[in-house]
């Protein structure tokens, strides 16, 4: 009985640390992965002016028939 109690506490550990890794990858990780993954394909989309290089970004804009759409925002500039 002793041994069947023990392997129980070590579950009930397990399943809240488990919680806990979760609880903290939710809240902490996949915000600012997200928010990476949403600039870099915004970033991507974009059309960028070299000419406005400066500190390794570049002043970029969307374009829908000709017309800037949105105000300008910076990328990294790759180039």
């Amino acid at each position: 009985m002793k041994q069947a109690t023990g392997e129980l506490n070590m579950t009930v550990v397990v399943v809240i640390a488990v919680g806990v890794l979760a609880a903290f990858f939710y809240t902490t990780l996949w915000p600012q992965l997200k928010g990476s993954y949403i600039a870099s394909s915004k970033c991507n989309d974009a059309v960028c002016d070299p000419k406005t290089l400066r500190d390794g970004k570049v002043t970029c804009n969307y374009y829908k028939n000709g017309e800037i759409q949105g105000k300008s925002f910076e990328c990294v500039w790759k180039g």
